[in-house]
């Protein structure tokens, strides 16, 4: 690595590694711990993505290329996977949430989500059962619920709260998509920055450090309410080529695609 590589590199670790730091330190975990979650992702990648071609990965080589020693990778290749149950759960959670907005044999006669009963025809464990797969219905139903995502009305019915799977409840709840969604992000970079160019993925923003505090309010609504309106845009489209959704559409391999849009503003000190 050129010294102006390793400058570069280490520049933008510290800046990644600041809002990561400013989570941990406020949920009282202190740098010790953050090593030991950073040790096991080390060790993972290295096994799934490191090996020499045609060979497993064997505790040597993964000790060799992350620099842990043999005893430490022993220890963490053994470490059960914690990551696929909140996934998972999320993944079916998201999917309910946008079946519920796009089918229109679940909205009301004025074309929105309908509040829904919990069995029968037309109801939640229908659309639970149409669109997340072989999982109980009260399962998803309280983790909506968990979530602030559904409520319930005075006869019963489940009635839609928010358009998307964004937790309202404590701080514990919104921490269960970090993972998910950093990691996304971050992969997506990734593959932009060892891929030519045709082969990138969409990756855009815009910014400006001098806006005053008066616009803001309508920034953060125009952005909220255009984001909304592609997603849900672009989830029709991914539904109609999703084999779970759709079982009969025809197409070969299996891929994971994801469209992620975010927000963030933040004061800007006076230079003195």
């Amino acid at each position: 690595m050129s010294p102006e590589l390793h400058d570069s590199l280490a520049h933008a670790m510290r800046r990644a590694l600041r809002p990561i730091a400013r989570i941990l330190l406020r949920n009282g975990v202190p740098f010790r711990t953050f090593l030991d979650y950073a040790k096991q992702a080390f060790v993972d990648v290295a096994a799934a993505e490191f090996a020499v071609p045609g060979r497993k990965s064997s505790i040597s080589r993964i000790a060799v290329i992350t620099g842990l020693t043999r005893k430490d990778v022993s220890q963490l290749v053994k470490a059960p996977d914690v990551e696929s149950a909140s996934a998972e759960r999320y993944n079916r959670a998201a999917r309910v949430l946008s079946a519920w907005v796009r089918e229109t044999a679940f909205h009301d006669a004025s074309g929105r989500p309908a509040s829904l009963p919990l069995d029968g025809r037309r109801s939640f464990a229908e659309l639970v059962r149409r669109f997340a797969g072989d999982v109980p219905a009260r399962a998803v139903l309280d983790e909506l619920e968990r979530v602030g995502a559904v409520t319930r009305t005075r006869d019963g019915r489940i009635r839609l709260v928010t358009r998307g799977y964004v937790p309202r409840t404590g701080e514990e709840h919104k921490l269960s998509i970090l993972g998910t969604d950093v990691s996304d992000l971050v992969s997506s970079i990734d593959h932009n920055l060892t891929h030519p160019a045709e082969e990138a993925f969409f990756q855009r923003k815009v910014a400006y450090d001098n806006l005053v505090a008066e616009c803001l309010p309508e920034l953060r609504e125009r952005t909220g309410r255009r984001a909304q309106a592609l997603l849900e845009l672009l989830d029709r489209y991914m539904s109609r080529n999703d084999r779970d959704t759709h079982p009969r559409v025809r197409g070969t391999g299996r891929h994971r695609a994801v469209v992620g849009i975010y927000y963030y503003e933040q004061p800007v000190e006076e230079s003195r």
